[in-house]
């Protein structure tokens, strides 16, 4: 009976823990550090949630079309330490992201840096996670 009693909550702790283990990722395992790129477009929506915030931009490509697009950046934490916030990216505002594709070569991509129309610049990225290398972590 005891064996049972542990074995159902350690399946019960299993069950619990699996989907915040699928939420998390590194750089290498979903985007591409050969494929960068520069999105430039107004904010639509942004989730500010863990383990990464998401932010949609809609996007008008060299044919005029229009493109929705999600660009992952930190954790809401580390942004907010940043100086990047809710009010910051209100819909409406137009930003420019500098970042690399997925690569799977769909509409999503992750942030290093997101420059302002006024010039100011915040790196979004995140640290350790096997992103380029490439100077712009302020904490490395």
């Amino acid at each position: 009976m005891r064996n049972r009693t542990i074995g159902l909550a350690l399946a019960g702790l299993l069950v619990a823990v699996a989907p915040q283990t699928n939420a998390h990722h590194a750089f290498g395992a979903e985007f591409d550090p050969n494929r960068p790129l520069l999105l430039r477009g107004p904010v639509t929506k942004v989730e500010w949630v863990n383990p990464h915030a998401w932010i949609h931009m809609e996007i008008t490509d060299e044919g005029g079309n229009t493109e929705s697009w999600m660009v992952e950046g930190g954790t809401p934490n580390t942004l907010l330490r940043r100086g990047l916030t809710r009010n910051s990216l209100k819909p409406g505002t137009v930003i420019i992201v500098d970042g690399y594709q997925s690569k799977d070569r769909s509409k999503r991509a992750n942030g290093r840096d997101v420059t302002f129309t006024d010039g100011t610049k915040i790196f979004m990225g995140s640290s350790g996670t096997g992103a380029p290398d490439d100077g712009r972590d302020p904490s490395r």
